[in-house]
């Protein structure tokens, strides 16, 4: 049985959890593969921020440094801004899957142009950070918000009536502007997929269970991430990493603390 680390890019508690854990249901996946959901300890509150960015790196990167000592076979990582994806790269030598990333070079293997669907305005700036430094600029017709703040412990649950015909809109925007397919600009969103897909004319690609495929894929080709791209720390320092972690657990304590 091989077993992949999902990482939670918040401190959630069990219902918070079993919200990120609903989108196994979402793909079908090889039995003999255990996902496995870890919250981080702290973090930041709405990653809307360089300083938000910066501090999720740090709080996805203690959460999964000692994965493969742990016994696990891949990583992958619960939030498309692709936090701790580099980082852990870096110190792992298991395969490390990013939504964010996944998404954009999934939806160029279904066509020639993408466009992001995202909820809040402040998460614009994520997806655009992220689309320049894959250099994928040329390839994104644009990036539409329906501007409505997320909610992180119970994502969309109950506002279907009101915020899916609103993603449907704002998606059918993009695709007026050439996209061929849309990306999730958060895999908070993914109780919206079934809708979207049955009202768009062009692929929707959810973001989370999307890592869990490509999970899937490298483990059965025997796949991971190149060395030459992402070279091991020479004198990692997971003690310090850990020691910060658990001291800005102190401090928090659990989500919504902040």
């Amino acid at each position: 049985m091989r077993r992949v680390l999902v990482i939670v890019p918040f401190p959630f508690d069990d219902d918070g959890m079993a919200n990120r854990r609903e989108q196994l249901k979402k793909v079908n996946l090889d039995p003999e593969i255990e996902f496995h959901y870890r919250p981080v300890k702290g973090g930041p509150a709405n990653f809307d921020s360089y300083h938000d960015w910066l501090l999720a790196d740090l709080a996805m990167l203690e959460a999964g440094i000692e994965a493969q000592a742990e016994g696990y076979d891949a990583v992958c990582i619960d939030t498309t801004s692709d936090s701790g994806m580099n980082a852990l790269r870096s110190v792992l030598d298991i395969p490390v899957i990013a939504p964010g990333r996944a998404s954009y070079l999934t939806a160029l293997l279904l066509g020639h142009r993408f466009g992001v669907l995202t909820q809040w305005d402040p998460w614009i700036h994520e997806a655009r950070k992220a689309i320049v430094e894959y250099g994928l600029e040329h390839h994104c017709v644009g990036i539409e918000s329906i501007n409505r703040p997320p909610d992180m412990q119970n994502l969309l649950g109950g506002k279907e009536d009101e915020v899916f015909p609103l993603l449907r809109d704002a998606a059918l925007k993009l695709v007026a502007a050439g996209a061929d397919a849309i990306c999730l600009g958060s895999t908070t969103m993914h109780q919206a997929v079934g809708y979207l897909q049955e009202n768009l004319p062009v692929p929707v690609i959810d973001p989370g269970p999307l890592t869990y495929k490509m999970a899937e894929l490298l483990l059965g080709m025997g796949l991971t991430h190149s060395r030459s791209a992402y070279a091991r720390p020479h004198l990692a320092k997971p003690e310090m990493i850990h020691g910060m972690l658990d001291t800005a657990a102190s401090i928090e304590g659990t989500f919504g603390h902040d």
